[in-house]
């Protein structure tokens, strides 16, 4: 695996393998230094999106351990990797991990300093606790899908980023994070009981407090943020890419005008919103004159947040993301660099995704000889 970097240098965590939130969030632990063992069936069923292991990047930086958690001595295993352990994350339905003999009883009961971090959709209560879902139904029953897409169309999905990854995964994170800190202090670990649904209600916090003031409309495209303003959108261009338009404040708003040859004299005022679908209007005839990249040089170094809409592929080789080394090429695959930056404690580059090796996983918990007697016993393969 490498020598390790970052300010979480000697945490250990425990990750029983899921999809979604609970890898991001381990894969965020393990970036920034921490030693995280990831716990996985022998025969483990194909979770997520099918791809070769180089490419499933959430699983980085860490080592795997194979291990069949309905074995008794595999569970004792666990138990006592746990006493060493600062913190562990499952992602099972409610109740799987008590079933198991491995909830936060059986865990607490060894160390007494364990930070049990739970992620779920709906939570570890409620009438929906043991229902399935996903991070669109998720986002669904939190408000925020209605806020999403064409108001002419059906509500669109961001992807899972504002469900499992923000309100799950990064969330999930922040909590370990508090709870390790919190058991710092006075010796006590405990659960952190995260829900999707939780986080992302969080992340609509202001929108919340605005719907309150009436100051924002249900319906969507019809508030500033969400499309219904000219001013802050996507502008097909003449090769039929887009640039995004985001010029909210007045001094900025008047740079973009200047930058399109648009005279305020007979434009709309910012704030008439009876006349903001001819300013659209106007805009978008100008954009579709000119290809993407002809706008991202006229914008350059403007403050009319007027940008390109890059691809994926363009994103990693943007000057500005070279730059700050932004992404880093490892075994092969370009993919995002561990974030935040440390000053003083910056984190090392990510380590491949890698396939079960027990030995390996387990050398920085057991001695040799545990390891040699774990495997005569038939405990390990």
């Amino acid at each position: 695996m490498g020598e390790r970097s970052g300010p979480l240098i000697g945490l250990k965590i425990i990750e029983l393998a899921g999809i979604g939130p609970g890898p991001f969030c381990a894969m965020l632990l393990a970036d920034l230094g921490a030693t995280v063992l990831r716990v996985d069936r022998p025969d483990p069923p194909q979770l997520g999106i099918k791809r070769p292991l180089r490419y499933d990047l959430l699983r980085r930086s860490r080592e795997t351990l194979s291990l069949d958690l309905k074995s008794p001595e595999a569970r004792e295993l666990l138990l006592q990797l746990a006493e060493q352990a600062d913190g562990l994350i499952e992602g099972f339905r409610p109740g799987v991990a008590e079933r198991l003999g491995l909830g936060p009883d059986d865990l607490l009961g060894r160390n007494p300093r364990i930070v049990y971090g739970r992620i779920t959709g709906w939570g570890q209560s409620g009438p929906m606790s043991q229902t399935a879902g996903h991070d669109i139904n998720y986002l669904a029953l939190t408000g925020a899908l209605a806020m999403f897409g064409d108001p002419a169309a059906p509500p669109s999905a961001p992807l899972n980023l504002l469900g499992d990854y923000s309100g799950g995964g990064l969330y999930l994170a922040l909590g370990m994070l508090a709870g390790l800190m919190s058991a710092q202090r006075d010796g006590h670990g405990q659960v952190v009981d995260t829900a999707i649904v939780d986080g992302v209600g969080s992340l609509m916090t202001t929108f919340h407090g605005m719907l309150a003031a009436n100051m924002l409309r249900p319906e969507r495209g019809a508030n500033v943020l969400d499309g219904g303003a000219y001013y802050y959108g996507c502008y097909a261009c003449a090769d039929g890419r887009y640039v995004a338009v985001g010029p909210i404040e007045p001094k900025f708003h008047a740079q973009m005008l200047a930058k399109l040859g648009i005279s305020t004299e007979g434009f709309p005022d910012q704030d008439d919103e009876k006349r903001w679908p001819e300013a659209r209007a106007r805009m978008a005839e100008i954009f579709r004159t000119r290809p993407r990249d002809h706008w991202a040089e006229v914008f350059d170094g403007s403050d009319a947040c007027v940008s390109p809409v890059l691809t994926l592929a363009e994103a990693a080789t943007h000057p500005q993301a070279v730059e700050r080394s932004s992404f880093v090429e490892v075994d092969g695959v370009v993919q995002p660099a561990p974030a935040p930056r440390f000053s003083r404690t910056p984190a090392g580059t990510p380590s491949a995704p890698c396939p079960p090796d027990n030995d390996s996983a387990l050398a920085g918990w057991l001695d040799t000889g545990e390891i040699e007697r774990l495997r005569a016993k038939g405990t390990i393969a």
